[in-house]
Order: structure tokens, then sequence, then C-alpha cells
């Protein structure tokens, strides 16, 4: 059983049946927030058809922000169990919200969705907890891509961020998300290390098959063996890792 079953699993109940995952939406737009209802309320199979992605899951949007104010006041009230939120709200940012609720931070899963992001902001949404962050011109169907990773505990990470994110932790060092040994990191091949410096500069695996002549297949297959060498569970993981410890940097 994944990640995603488990929490999707009803405990002590049908097992077939899909949870109910607790929503907060936190938005100054109000038409945004409603736009991202009809997304997530919509049937699971709706979903899938029109997105390609299988949520696993249902939405209950529990509760509606506003501001920074009222998306404290609303997570407190309503104690859910994943946070949508926009970092530009009048009277507190979402950033300064989500100082204000660092005593929930192990309940509630975060996604940040942003117009535009500074670098320093960047990293101290990681820092803060934030497991996910998409751009609002994004397609939709990453938005649910982040949300499914969030809700299995992974990270997700606009690619077109990744490069920004990087930049400041060769920087200032920021801890990457998992404490590795640097001997296992040693061990990667050229190959792998090839593979990884396009991973560094935010490719997809589509385009880092394309420039290997390999297939993409043989890329996931390559990222998975990279992922165990160096002890990171997903993409930004492995690119933070990277960037700490320069292994890319002789490429």
């Amino acid at each position: 059983m994944t990640a995603m079953d488990r929490f999707s699993a009803q405990p002590g109940g049908d097992r077939g049946a899909p949870r109910r995952i607790r929503v907060v939406l936190a938005d100054d737009e109000c038409m945004f927030r409603t736009s991202l209802r009809h997304l997530l309320t919509a049937p699971r199979s709706v979903i899938k058809d029109v997105y390609g992605i299988d949520v696993g899951a249902e939405f209950n949007v529990v509760g509606e922000a506003g501001t920074g104010e009222e998306t404290v006041a609303m997570v407190e009230s309503a104690r859910p169990e994943l946070l949508l939120l926009d970092l530009s709200m009048p009277r507190m940012s979402g950033l300064a919200a989500l100082r204000s609720l660092q005593e929930y931070r192990e309940m509630v899963r975060t996604v940040i969705l942003a117009g535009e992001i500074a670098k320093a902001d960047l990293v101290s949404a990681v820092q803060l907890g934030v497991q996910g962050l998409v751009l609002k011109n994004a397609p939709t169907e990453l938005l649910f891509q982040a949300i499914v990773s969030v809700i299995a505990g992974q990270y997700w990470l606009a690619q077109t961020l990744v490069a920004d994110l990087l930049d400041v932790v060769r920087t200032l060092g920021v801890p990457a998300a998992k404490d590795t040994s640097k001997g296992r990191a040693t061990t990667l091949t050229r190959r792998e290390r090839e593979v990884l410096a396009l991973v560094v500069a935010g490719y997809a695996n589509k385009e880092i098959a394309r420039t290997f002549s390999i297939s993409e297949e043989t890329i996931k297959h390559n990222l998975t063996r990279m992922f165990d060498k160096v002890g990171a569970t997903n993409r930004l993981e492995l690119a933070v890792v990277a960037a700490e410890r320069g292994l890319v940097s002789d490429v």
C-alpha cells in the first residue's frame, strides 16, 4: 500500500471509500477562492478525466480566509489537514500567518499559491514547513500533482523555482531536507551526476531523457537509484542535497 493509499483509507471502515480531507482556502481574491473550491469539490472521476490526476481522496472545504489574520483564526478553529495559502494578503502576509501557526505545523500540510515569490521568501516558506509551492499561472494539473505529493508526505516545488531555491542554498548553506552521510553521495556515477545537474537546473524527466537520447523510464530508474544513494525521497530533496554538497560542480 502506498503512502497515498494509507492516507486515503478510512480507519475501521470501507477501505475502498476515499478519505475526505479537510481543506482551508486562504486568498484575498474571492473569485480565486471560488474557483479553487469548485476544482477541489469536483468528483474524483471528473478530475482524473479532465486533468489526468487520480487525487485518491475527496476534499471537504471547511473554511475560507481573505486575510492573514483570518487564516490564522480559521486554521485554529477548523483544524484542517491541508492549507492552500496565498502569500500576498492584506494586513498579515501568508508567511506571517505561517509563523503564527507553527504549533500546527505537524498537523496541517501547506501548499503555497503565489503569483511570484522572491528567493528569500521561498527559503522562508520551506523553513516554516511549507511542503508545496505552485505558481498561480501554472496548469491546473500541476496544482493537483502538488496536492497529491504533499498529502503523501512529500515535497513539491514548481520547476521554475528550483533554481532560485538552490541559488540560496549554495549561498547561505540552508540545511537539506534530510540529514544524510556524505559517504553515500560519493557513490554517484558520472552519468548520474550529469542527470543530477539537469535536475538541479529544473529540467523535467522528458527533457532530460531527450538530452541523453534515452527513454523517460530509464531516467525514472536513474532517479530512484539516486534517491537511495543520497537518502532523498523526491526531486526537491535530491536537488537541495546536491547544491548543499556541491555534487554537480565537477560535472
